[in-house]
């Protein structure tokens, strides 16, 4: 896979308390020089909006200095909750990590 790729996967329940931790998470690597982040959503169980606020403020801060943020391996309560708040045009979310990593061998070869 491409260096300068930071994978970050919260376990459990993505809310308010737990949110603070992942936030942290992905501003250390982003400070440290990670060119992409992935979410890798495969073991959360469960995403409150106060979860869903702290993804948009993470996307935020990764495009406010020029980086990408992607999440992937969504269970059916996390797309659901993306769908509803319309979020799924805002993340580039993958079905799972081998989608993410195939796209980008494709990005790297175009």
């Amino acid at each position: 896979m491409k260096s300068g790729v930071k994978i970050i996967e919260p376990v459990g329940i993505l809310d308010g308390t737990k949110g603070e931790t992942f936030r942290q998470q992905v501003y250390e690597a982003l400070d440290q020089g990670a060119d992409t982040i992935l979410i890798d959503l495969k073991d959360v169980t469960f995403v409150d909006s106060s979860g869903l606020g702290i993804l948009v403020a993470v996307l935020k801060r990764a495009r406010t200095v020029q980086k990408k943020m992607y999440i992937c391996s969504v269970n059916d309560q996390v797309r659901m909750l993306f769908e509803l708040s319309s979020m799924d045009r805002v993340f580039e979310v993958f079905h799972d990590r081998a989608e993410f990593e195939h796209k980008m061998v494709e990005a790297a070869n175009a």
